[in-house]
């Protein structure tokens, strides 16, 4: 069961970076470095689901983590 873990493990990792850095291209160059533009907004349609998505995306990944050590400990 480990190496399917991993696997999915790395599947959820690659997804989880690229849709950063799609959050982070939406933002302009600037954002990307900390020089973004102080203005609040909302989020609304397709980024509102991207962020939702990376919220779910990282949760599932710590559990994975923290089921891989656990799984990983035991053998």
């Amino acid at each position: 069961m480990g190496p399917y873990l991993n696997i999915i493990q790395i599947i959820i990792s690659v997804t989880l970076m690229a849709i950063i850095l799609i959050q982070v291209k939406g933002e302009g160059g600037g954002g990307m470095f900390g020089g973004g533009v102080g203005v609040a907004r909302t989020r609304r349609g397709l980024e509102r689901t991207l962020y939702n998505v990376t919220i779910i995306l990282a949760a599932v990944f710590l559990l994975m983590s923290f089921l891989s050590a656990f799984l990983g400990g035991q053998g």
